[in-house]
């Protein structure tokens, strides 16, 4: 019997090439176990990468969510650039060098895809034929609005800053690191030159040997050294004389609707969520890579920095470029996917995103800060149902001054396109969604959004 299970196993790794025997030679298992059993348990193991998970395991409302906020990041990139001209226009062959800012690869057109927002962007065509952008007054007034919420956010922001430092080994982080969470975190676009010496009772910038910039902690601040499910499940607020130690809770768990498998794992959920395990704010240099409490205080952390996030979510690159600071594993994504019900993992786009599943109900953030409701506010903007027609130049714009048809008093307000009506939108995800997307657009929900594939 097993001779013919070997067999098999041997025919069935010859047609689908290794991933059926590729640890065959673990002796150390084969003690422990019969071949037979061992055999079963091997053909049985799903693969760790994200791409080969189970359909059922798939939350398509946060895919969904994934995909708005795509579209929110690559409008609001254009949004940074403009505001840093000194007109805040631009030529719109001077944003090719902006691409990877954008997240707009080729062969998409810049052109095309600020054609997609009118309600945003304006184009103009000067004497000498030359497409300038510029952003529409909704535009620049939602800019303004977006100053004005992170100047209100920036005490707060500055508390998430410094926990980050206080759970970090050696209480300091480098500057370039903290920079990947600016935009999660609500940080200003001058952070690194202003807003980091703002704060001097918490925490300041220092060059070691290496010369790299690094924000080190200046002071501990034992009421910020509780994590966020302590305050929710303990209800423990500031405390001057708590000190971090070992912890026991269980942390809230929100499986996919159609994962009907649960109860097979209910054993192994349980007996992690009983176990202890070192609080992210303890000094963890004693931790044993691998053990079951080093794992715990993995999740915990990574549960602590998507809590401090605007959309509880985060790429999973920028959490991997702090495992030697946060002392976290090396495989940090084969433990997102483990703990599949505490955190989410989306693949859609070239970068993965990881969601802290609690914070969401359906595709609704289930609390939402006031930059949460000014992004939503954006991508209600994106998107239109309307035929272009030619780019107005500069002698199209004189003429309809000679017939009073249109006044202006400014360069900046030449700058103008005008649209004709059209019963459907003309490919407006071809250039919003460019990293080789398949959802359809229409799940969204918005107005103005084409429900067709392109």
């Amino acid at each position: 019997m097993v001779t013919q299970i070997v067999r098999t196993a041997i025919l069935s790794y010859q047609s689908n090439g290794p991933q059926v025997f590729a640890y065959l030679p673990v002796r150390r298992k084969w003690q422990r176990e019969t071949l037979l059993g061992w055999l079963q348990n091997r053909l049985m193991t799903t693969s760790k990468r994200v791409q080969d998970r189970s359909t059922t395991k798939r939350v398509q409302d946060l895919e969904i969510v994934t995909e708005k906020w795509k579209i929110v990041s690559k409008v609001k990139a254009v949004m940074e650039i403009l505001n840093e001209e000194p007109e805040t226009i631009i030529p719109v062959r001077n944003l090719e060098r902006h691409r990877i800012k954008i997240n707009l690869p080729k062969p998409h057109k810049i052109s095309d895809f600020l054609r997609k927002s009118p309600k945003l962007f304006e184009l103009y065509k000067d004497q000498r034929g030359v497409l300038w952008c510029g952003m529409t007054k909704g535009a620049e007034d939602l800019v303004e609005e977006e100053g004005r919420l992170i100047e209100e956010h920036s005490d707060k922001v500055a508390e998430y800053v410094t926990r980050c430092l206080m759970m970090s080994v050696d209480r300091r982080l480098r500057l370039d690191k903290i920079a990947n969470f600016r935009r999660d975190f609500g940080l200003p676009v001058d952070f690194r030159d202003k807003w980091v010496h703002r704060y001097p009772e918490l925490f300041k910038v220092v060059k070691l040997v290496d010369e790299v910039s690094y924000l080190e902690l200046v002071s501990w601040n034992p009421d910020w050294a509780i994590t966020q499910l302590e305050k929710r499940v303990l209800g423990v607020n500031e405390s001057s004389n708590h000190q971090p130690g070992m912890l026991s809770l269980s942390f809230p768990l929100r499986f996919p609707s159609n994962y009907k498998k649960v109860y097979r794992h209910r054993e192994k959920i349980d007996h992690f969520q009983k176990r202890s395990y070192l609080s992210p704010y303890a000094d963890a240099k004693g931790l044993t890579a691998g053990s079951l409490e080093f794992d715990k205080r993995a999740v915990a952390i990574m549960h602590e920095l998507l809590s401090f996030t605007l959309e509880k979510r985060l790429v999973t690159d920028h959490l991997t470029h702090f495992r030697k600071e946060f002392v976290m594993p090396q495989k940090l994504m084969r433990l997102l996917l483990k703990h599949m019900g505490i955190f989410y993992v989306s693949e859609r786009g070239k970068r993965f995103s990881v969601f802290l599943t609690e914070a969401y109900e359906g595709q609704e953030l289930i609390e939402k800060c006031p930059l949460v409701v000014w992004k939503e506010k954006l991508l209600s903007l994106v998107g239109y149902r309307e035929k272009k027609k030619k780019i107005l130049t500069f002698g199209d714009l004189s003429d309809l001054e000679d017939s009073g048809l249109i006044e202006s008093s400014s360069e900046h307000e030449n700058i103008s396109m005008h649209f004709g009506r059209e019963d459907t939108m003309v490919g407006v995800e071809d250039a919003l969604l460019a990293d080789n997307d398949e959802m359809n657009i229409g799940e969204f929900g918005l107005a103005g959004w084409n429900s067709e594939k392109s």
